[in-house]
């Protein structure tokens, strides 16, 4: 009896520490979750120095992870899974979000520097109130240009693209919305119109495009352009940046009848785990300084009226990829459209895929 006594302890104490270790290992997942910052971006989209000096500064781990599309981070984090504290989207992709009840309000009073975000770039459509966005960075849909090939004057409008003269020789960005939005644009119409005629006429016009394209790629489109494999590329202005300060000779257009002007924003996931850190993370992105030394290495415009300071004036006074308010009243931000009406968008723009082709 006393042996079975004893080996009913032993049995208890291994028990009892089995639940010690189990509830230490607990605590310290939890102490380490607390240390954490799970940031999803897209590639390539934040100075690595720039986490390493919030790491420094704040004590927290940063877990980076990236995707290549608004969908695939709208999928990822709609299945759950990894537990971000903070996503990049881009405008549409934060309604859609909202709807889908995946994004946690943000209390902008909890960020002391918000107050230097330019206030033209608040109170978008898509979050009216900043209650779940916080922009990040912003940019236009335009025409980069090869002045060895086109002359000043030619190309201005996106009508301009049409002229028989750039047979083979435009380069347009793999993108339903942005390809079918210029055509919109320059026949006067919405770039969100839900008109289906609208739509199929929008169509009908870039058929008579396609002997000017020469290829509707995406990443490629910055190799091309810097090597002089084509005169003309429809893009988005951060790519453009980079396309020009490789090659002197190209140049970026906003074309002053309307373009798209899109916002890539700071969201919280419901999903997030540690709120704190996230707060921490976007005010020290709302720094001047850090927004500044941000918008120098990615290339894209910065929504901080004070960064601008700690900018070259040669940046901030370049109305390509700052434009001047008329420019900017004439832009338009792309709305989430309901699934029925993007897949009409999408299948138009494969129609025109193939016949120019």
């Amino acid at each position: 009896m006393k042996k079975l006594v004893s080996g009913a302890i032993l049995i208890l104490l291994v028990c009892l520490g089995l639940s010690f270790a189990a509830n230490k290992l607990d605590s310290s997942s939890v102490s380490a979750s607390n240390k954490s910052l799970i940031i999803y971006n897209w590639g390539d989209y934040i100075d690595p120095k720039l986490i390493s000096k919030f790491e420094k500064e704040t004590g927290y781990k940063v877990i980076y992870e990236t995707f290549d599309s608004n969908e695939a981070m709208y999928t990822k984090i709609k299945q759950g899974g990894t537990s971000y504290d903070l996503a990049i989207p881009s405008d549409y992709m934060i309604t859609k979000m909202r709807k889908s009840h995946l994004l946690d309000k943000i209390d902008t009073s909890k960020l002391s520097n918000f107050k230097y975000l330019n206030s033209r770039f608040l109170h978008q459509s898509f979050d009216s109130k900043n209650q779940y966005s916080v922009p990040y960075f912003w940019g236009t849909l335009g025409i980069v240009y090869n002045d060895k090939f086109v002359k000043p004057g030619e190309i201005e409008h996106w009508n301009d693209l049409w002229k028989s003269k750039w047979h083979n020789n435009i380069l347009l960005v793999d993108s339903a919305r942005d390809i079918m939005g210029l055509s919109l644009a320059s026949m006067d119409y919405s770039m969100n119109t839900t008109n289906s005629v609208e739509l199929k006429l929008a169509k009908t016009k870039l058929d008579a495009l396609g002997t000017n394209v020469k290829a509707i790629i995406s990443d490629e489109m910055k190799m091309y352009m810097i090597q002089n494999e084509a005169a003309i590329g429809v893009t988005w202005s951060g790519e453009a940046s980079e396309m020009l300060s490789n090659n002197k000779h190209l140049h970026y257009i906003v074309p002053s009848e309307g373009s798209n002007l899109w916002f890539d924003n700071l969201v919280m996931p419901k999903t997030a785990k540690n709120k704190k850190a996230a707060y921490a993370f976007i005010n020290f992105m709302l720094n001047p300084k850090n927004a500044a030394q941000n918008a120098e290495y990615v290339g894209y415009a910065t929504p901080n009226k004070a960064a601008l300071k700690y900018l070259p004036k040669d940046v901030i006074n370049d109305k390509q990829f700052y434009p001047d308010d008329k420019t900017l009243s004439h832009l338009q931000v792309y709305r989430d459209l309901d699934q029925k009406k993007v897949q009409e968008y999408n299948d138009l723009f494969l129609e025109f895929k193939m016949y120019s082709r």
